[in-house]
């Protein structure tokens, strides 16, 4: 989301700063001011400097966090931090909004530590950790703004990327669970441009910031990629216990969709209704589904083949996925006989 704020921020006349560790050079032909930095060490070009509003993307691990507020504590007018809906510790549980408890620090671990297995295994833990550091660290200047599940050009996660690339090659699609199965995401420049009329607003506080505005389902989804497609892919809709009989998951295997019986039923119904009050609003799937597939192909080819490669555990693989339609299509037939 990052380029798409500092893009829409500039179209609307701010002056912005970038600080990263300015590894793939000037992004935005001179037209913002560049801070060499690591937020996971050395960020010592921050020593007196002071700003108006601070937008924290990247941060995973509450040291970033501590390493920046030792020189901007008191010396920022608003810090707005993204963070995540993995911070609730229930996600089965439906209609969450930001009065929610989040998830509590396990007893022993170190808030700061720098182990990358700690980080994983603990990641919703160190998030919410984070969410309160930011709070306490920028006390009244603070907005947290839990994300939901990001999509669009620049994902490269590959989780919506996986089905713009399926149905675009066409024929019979493994539809996960029902049509009517329930969906939030979010264009990544949605949010990204929102953040900075957040900051325009002085919006504080705490924001699901997930979409869109009205009830949104599987079925919008891939029918809403399709129409943006011409290879004429058919959808398959297999329900969620036979995929669960062929050790098909949700969110992997599946991706975007989630069991709306299972362990992140939740995570597709979250109350977004604080962040649409604050001026929240989103594309057209199909404008979001034609940018995603445009911007695939213009990739690099290694980019292309590290998505290829991702694809192994993001999306299922197709000679799995014919199986899979081969075995429930025989459990109809039996059905029938």
């Amino acid at each position: 989301m990052g380029p798409a704020q500092v893009e829409y921020a500039l179209a609307r006349g701010h002056k912005v700063t970038l600080l990263n560790r300015n590894r793939r050079g000037d992004l935005f032909g001179g037209k913002v001011a560049q801070l060499v930095g690591d937020l996971a060490g050395d960020v010592s070009v921050l020593k007196g400097r002071s700003f108006d509003v601070v937008i924290d993307n990247p941060t995973v691990a509450p040291a970033w966090i501590r390493n920046v507020a030792q020189y901007l504590k008191g010396r920022v007018g608003h810090y707005i931090f993204i963070s995540t809906l993995g911070v609730y510790p229930d996600l089965s549980r439906r209609d969450m909004d930001e009065t929610v408890a989040t998830t509590s620090m396990p007893p022993g671990l170190d808030p700061y530590t720098d182990k990358a297995e700690d980080r994983s295994k603990y990641y919703f833990a160190l998030r919410s950790f984070a969410e309160r550091l930011v709070q306490e660290s920028y006390p009244g200047a603070a907005t947290i703004v839990r994300s939901g599940l990001l999509v669009g050009p620049r994902d490269d996660t590959d989780r919506f990327l996986y089905w713009v690339q399926r149905i675009a090659r066409g024929g019979n699609v493994l539809a996960p669970g029902s049509p009517t199965d329930a969906v939030q995401m979010i264009d990544a420049r949605d949010i990204g441009e929102w953040m900075i009329r957040v900051a325009e607003t002085r919006a504080f506080g705490v924001f699901n910031a997930t979409g869109p505005d009205k009830p949104f389902t599987m079925g919008d989804v891939l029918y809403g990629i399709k129409a943006v497609t011409t290879a004429g892919a058919q959808f398959t809709w297999v329900p969620a216990p036979f995929l669960a009989g062929q050790k098909v998951g949700d969110w992997n295997d599946m991706p975007v969709w989630c069991d709306p019986a299972g362990g992140w039923g939740g995570l597709h119904r979250v109350n977004n209704a604080r962040a649409l009050a604050a001026g929240l609003t989103f594309r057209p799937l199909a404008v979001t589904a034609k940018d995603t597939l445009d911007w695939h192909l213009t990739r690099p080819a290694v980019d292309q083949q590290r998505t290829a490669q991702a694809q192994k555990n993001i999306g299922i693989p197709p000679e799995r996925e014919a199986a899979v339609l081969a075995a429930w299509a025989a459990a109809q037939d039996a059905r029938k006989g």
